[in-house]
């Protein structure tokens, strides 16, 4: 098991990984918010490409909000988990929905700080985060980067589960996952320092690769 020192340490490796995609027309590297961003932000250095992020909320069910019956994305996109959200009533549905929509609007706004929304219509779209759990945050980022007319998806983590992994790998175009241990544990287990990725460490990366 290799750890890394941190997300940077960690984009660093992962970057080594997509060097097939240097000089690549229409790449755009998207760090999921916030946690892949600081990855996101070392991996678009290396590729010469443009980073911006991508803002997936997950729609958790009201008593268990880890398990996700769909999620939201920018532009108004809704990915929908039809076999979960059917044990929910309309207004449960449109309760959560409101609760992420306004969260994914404040953070939109947040690190946007008027830049124009994000445009993937006819481009390589690079998903990157720090880890791959139970990979459905990635797997519903796949969904909006399509549905916001990218034409190639690629997600990109520095470690994750191999049965995310697998999940992952039959939706996105290509899925590079530096490790994928056979007893993974938690993504936290892999760094030395996984500390919580502030809003202003979001915008710093933005500011200073724009």
């Amino acid at each position: 098991m290799t750890t890394y020192r941190d997300r940077a340490d960690a984009g660093q490796v992962l970057a080594e990984r997509l060097t097939a995609l240097i000089g690549e027309p229409d790449v755009v590297v998207l760090g999921l918010v916030r946690g892949g961003v600081p990855v996101a932000r070392v991996v678009a250095e290396r590729l010469g490409a443009p980073l911006d992020v991508l803002v997936v909320r997950k729609l958790g069910m009201p008593w268990a909000r880890e398990v996700a019956f769909g999620a939201l994305g920018p532009g108004g996109v809704q990915v929908l988990n039809d076999a979960v959200a059917s044990r929910l009533s309309g207004d449960d549905i449109a309760e959560v929905r409101h609760r992420e929509q306004t969260e994914l609007e404040r953070r939109e706004r947040l690190y946007r700080a008027g830049r124009p929304p994000l445009a993937l219509a006819g481009r390589i779209a690079v998903i990157v985060d720090d880890g791959l759990a139970t990979g459905a945050t990635a797997r519903a980022a796949v969904e909006v980067v399509r549905q916001l007319g990218a034409r190639r998806t690629v997600v990109a983590v520095p470690v994750g589960a191999q049965e995310a992994y697998e999940l992952l790998a039959a939706e996105a175009d290509q899925v590079v996952c530096a490790q994928r241990p056979a007893d993974f544990g938690a993504v936290s287990v892999y760094y030395d320092d996984f500390h919580e990725v502030s809003d202003e460490e979001v915008t710093e990366a933005l500011t200073a690769t724009a």
